[in-house]
């Protein structure tokens, strides 16, 4: 019996070693996309942030104010929402099939409307995998509590 379960382990331990690796090298990618995301948003680079996001993107900001692709995009690219700088905080980045959750503390400065601010806030970004590139398919803030 004991024989057998040593084989079983023998069996089994690749597999896992191979579904971390796997994640691991998920994680790195959906960490990319969302560097690439990052330096879109202060680029104000629509081609870029609609390749990023869903058509069907539900983007949720800290307020409550809820915006689709279009008015994210539009919102960024108008200046309504200019990023000055952004930096991503204590990021996780969780995967799980073919979604991954990504927290982070965005710390960033922004002249929305032409009014600086500095802000800081939780976020919580969807990614979806799809057709073999991931995709954002929700993104909510939230304030955080001193």
């Amino acid at each position: 019996m004991r024989s057998l379960s040593v084989l079983i382990l023998m069996i089994l331990v690749p597999f896992l070693v191979f579904a971390q690796k796997s994640n691991a090298k998920e994680e790195v990618i959906v960490g990319n996309q969302v560097e690439i995301l990052r330096q879109a948003m202060i680029d104000a680079d629509g081609n870029k942030l609609k390749a990023l996001t869903s058509g069907k993107l539900t983007y949720v900001h800290s307020n409550g104010n809820f915006q689709n692709q279009a008015e994210f995009i539009d919102g960024i690219v108008s200046g309504k929402s200019d990023f000055v700088t952004i930096d991503f905080q204590n990021q996780t980045i969780s995967i799980q099939n073919d979604v991954a959750i990504v927290r982070h503390i965005l710390a960033a400065h922004t002249k929305d409307d032409g009014i600086d601010r500095d802000i800081k806030i939780g976020i919580m970004l969807v990614w979806q995998k799809q057709k073999n590139t991931w995709i954002l398919i929700a993104r909510q803030a939230y304030k955080l509590t001193t």
